[in-house]
């Protein structure tokens, strides 16, 4: 069983520290490779889906989170508030609020709606020290969010389109959901007290798991304080379930913070909020690749591509030739020379890094290119263009494997 908080600092790729504090990792080099390729991949998703990015502060006045419900909800998990002057300002455990406000900032008419806004944001959870853990327990999180603000007839489409950026973000990441679930309201005061609200929400995302032909369970008690969800569940390398990305549909905020848009009557309509995150926190996120791939990720995914062997100090130029090359393309590649041992050591060294690049006196001289492929597949010699073409193209289609054709033979002996 993989343990991404032990992989995670044997690879690199995150640490903490005493003095910054428990439940706020660092990110290293190759884990900030990682999750930029990662993030860029869901700001590219949105931009092609429509959505548009904003940016918004980490603080906010105490009055916004009153005003949005998390104050009264949601305080056990905030932060307390801090002093400033006559006011106080507390860190966000929520970009919703946020979203809102930046709506209503401007009058909107029917015809702009759906209006699709998005942001990878900050945000803050008071955590308890003794639930923390790695980056799947975390107390600062960046979340992929957004927030979809559309009319009652819209609400459905919007929904049944975030499955499907979920969908495809899975099949590139690779990842399994375990089960759609449900998530309704229980008994207790921790949610907003608003029967009509909750039967009205919790009848559109019925119909629209129903009309995807997804298999899901119901479950009290776990929707969140404002409106049911629609959470997908995946299974860590522990085997314990945890939800990863949600879609949630909300009256709360549009009555709270009285959003409106102007419809083809001319009168003012209140519009329907639709949130969504297609792989939820970074950091949690991050947390699963690492556990199910145990470091061996998607040749698009993986912060170190390419590494490229010379075999002796001759070849280096090549090498170095070859690695700009790669950084021409966008593709990331290192030089591992002899200072890190013989080639065999080197290889081994390597064996997580997607591809391999051995240059010999007969490659650097030709210009070819000699892969070895991760998984113990050799393909032929070929031009170091179009060795890097190939890999070039499975990494912009965001594919899993790791060669396009059969041509790759085992390597023996």
């Amino acid at each position: 069983m993989h343990d991404h908080r032990r992989l995670g600092r044997e690879l690199e790729l995150f640490d903490t520290d005493p003095l910054i504090g428990a439940g706020l990792p660092y990110w290293l080099p190759a884990g900030a490779a990682l999750r930029h390729t990662l993030e860029e991949y869901v700001r590219t998703a949105e931009r092609r889906a429509g959505y548009r990015h904003v940016y918004s502060p980490v603080l906010g006045k105490r009055e916004l989170y009153e005003i949005s419900g998390h104050w009264s909800h949601y305080s056990d998990d905030m932060y307390p508030p801090m002093d400033l002057g006559t006011e106080q300002v507390v860190l966000r455990p929520s970009l919703c609020p946020h979203h809102a406000v930046i709506y209503r900032s401007r009058a909107h008419s029917y015809r702009e709606l759906p209006l699709r806004m998005a942001e990878l944001g900050g945000m803050y959870r008071a955590e308890l020290s003794g639930v923390l853990g790695g980056l799947t327990r975390v107390r600062a999180i960046q979340l992929n969010d957004a927030h979809i603000f559309c009319t009652l007839d819209q609400v459905a489409d919007e929904a049944r389109g975030a499955l499907g950026m979920i969908r495809r973000a899975y099949e590139a990441l690779g990842i399994r959901p375990a089960r759609f679930r449900l998530s309704l309201p229980g008994p207790g005061g921790k949610y907003v007290a608003a029967p009509e609200m909750w039967r009205r929400s919790t009848a559109l995302l019925t119909e629209v798991l129903d009309a995807s032909g997804l298999p899901y369970e119901a479950a009290e008690d776990e929707a969140a304080f404002y409106g049911p969800k629609i959470d997908v569940q995946v299974v860590d390398a522990a085997g314990r379930e945890f939800t990863l990305s949600t879609v949630q549909a909300d009256f709360h905020q549009p009555e709270r913070f009285d959003l409106r848009y102007i419809g083809a009557d001319g009168a003012k309509h209140r519009p329907v909020m639709v949130h969504r995150s297609i792989i939820g926190s970074v950091e949690r996120a991050v947390a699963h690749l690492v556990e199910q791939y145990g470091g061996a990720f998607p040749g698009w995914l993986a912060p170190v591509q390419l590494v490229i062997l010379p075999v002796s100090d001759a070849e280096l130029p090549a090498a170095d030739a070859l690695a700009a090359r790669c950084a021409g393309l966008g593709l990331r590649a290192e030089v591992s020379g002899r200072e890190h041992g013989s080639l065999g050591a080197r290889v081994r060294r390597a064996r997580l890094v997607p591809y391999q690049a051995v240059i010999g006196a007969a490659e650097a001289a030709d210009g070819l290119v000699a892969l070895r492929l991760r998984d113990g597949r050799r393909p032929a010699p070929v031009p170091a263009g179009e060795a890097l073409a190939r890999i070039g193209a499975l990494t912009a289609a965001h594919s899993t494997a790791l060669w396009d054709d059969e041509e790759a033979e085992p390597v023996r002996g």
